[in-house]
């Protein structure tokens, strides 16, 4: 069987000759290389992981090796890869899009007490009732997404939806999610079809939406699979009669489908490249290494602000091979950066930041190629992610 295994041996600057020769830390990215998934993480995930490295790999006094693996969104290859990286010595796991292979990820990480940070892993019960004290969640989680989206635009009036969801678990979850944030802020469900994974034709789910009068269509799936509904939702001509929204989609995606197409679309994040001078800095360089040249997105935002807080936590004396013990120096320290700024890890591995309510914008808005968003508003980093005495984590039990 055929996948992708690629290392990149990233040897800190400035070490000396006796600290150059202990032995590296192990950083593996593991994600979905050419699949449903590559544009959104893929290679850029592992340029986000180099900058890291380049800009805080000194502060370990150690070198860093980084490996990168396919798991072509088959569980049994990604558990394959895993227990080949745990028995290389590999103490970090990152990215991991694709809930299913991402919760055995996180069983094998804990049972060898190394650590997994999820960017792209998006399934909330990973830090709740499946959570570990060896796993983080950084970027984004279905709650946060589907809640943020489903209050922000039932508020606004729109309180009429139907749900088109990817068959399987991060699909199941955000549709949950968003469905309960509608309910509870008022609004109707009138609806709901799944997709399989991979969908290349979803008229009749379309049609299905286009008769249910509902005011608002979400798409609740990643990937390809987004931009392929969202363009024959288009053809359907549903963007002149709902409003579209799929809290997951990122500039990469609006980009390759135009903004004549997108526009208005809403979706939610916790970073956008243009926010501030800061990130458009990050998002200059990232765009200059990566083949397309594209700016980064959310997900591999996530990944340069998760090692980045991986590496302080082993400065301030966390060893690297007791993954438990350096999630939880993670967890002492704030997690402020210049991607997603203020912000923490909770005691149930949750990572929590602000997260913004975004909206394409249209041709006549836009003043560049990759200026696509415009923020409608934002929520809290304490108000954005579910409470931990809601989440079922039992090692937050009774918090």
């Amino acid at each position: 069987m055929k996948h992708l295994l690629i290392a990149t041996a990233i040897i800190a600057a400035g070490l000396s000759p006796a600290l150059a020769a202990d032995p590296p830390i192990k950083i593996a990215i593991l994600n979905d290389m050419n699949g449903l998934f590559a544009a959104d993480q893929g290679p850029g995930s592992v340029i986000a992981a180099q900058l890291a490295i380049e800009d805080f790999g000194k502060t370990v006094n150690r070198p860093i090796e980084i490996l990168s693996g396919d798991h072509q969104n088959k569980p049994d290859i990604g558990s394959s890869l895993t227990r080949q990286w745990l028995d290389q010595g590999v103490q970090l796991i990152m990215d991991v899009p694709n809930s299913a292979i991402a919760f055995d990820v996180s069983t094998q990480v804990a049972a060898r007490n190394k650590l997994f940070i999820g960017s792209g892993a998006g399934s909330s019960e990973i830090t709740g009732a499946r959570c570990s004290p060896n796993t983080i969640q950084w970027t984004y989680d279905t709650w946060s997404l589907g809640h943020s989206l489903g209050k922000a635009m039932v508020d606004q009036g729109d309180k009429k939806w139907f749900v088109l969801a990817a068959d399987y678990a991060f699909g199941w979850d955000l549709q949950a999610q968003t469905s309960d944030a509608v309910t509870r802020a008022g609004g109707q469900v009138l609806g709901a079809v799944r997709a399989p994974l991979g969908t290349p034709d979803f008229s009749s789910f379309l049609i299905q939406a286009q008769a249910s009068n509902a005011q608002v269509l979400l798409l609740a799936n990643p990937g390809q699979d987004t931009l392929n509904s969202l363009k024959q939702a288009a053809e359907f001509g549903l963007n002149k009669t709902m409003k579209l929204a799929n809290p997951t989609v990122n500039p990469g995606q609006v980009h390759a489908m135009g903004l004549p197409e997108s526009a208005g679309l809403y979706a939610v994040s916790a970073f956008y490249w243009d926010m501030n001078d800061q990130t458009r800095a990050f998002a200059k360089r990232f765009a200059e290494r990566h083949v397309r040249h594209w700016p980064p997105n959310d997900m591999q935002a996530g990944i340069y602000s998760g090692i980045q807080h991986y590496l302080k936590a082993i400065a301030a004396g966390a060893n690297p091979d007791d993954g438990k013990a350096v999630a939880e120096k993670m967890k002492s320290i704030p997690t402020d950066d210049v991607i997603f700024g203020h912000g923490a890890v909770r005691a149930d591995g949750r990572t929590i930041h602000t997260v913004y309510l975004f909206q394409v914008k249209t041709p006549a808005e836009s003043k560049g190629e990759w200026d696509v968003f415009k923020t409608m508003g934002s929520v809290p980093a304490d108000q954005a992610y579910r409470p931990m005495s809601e989440g079922g984590c039992p090692m937050v039990a009774g918090k």
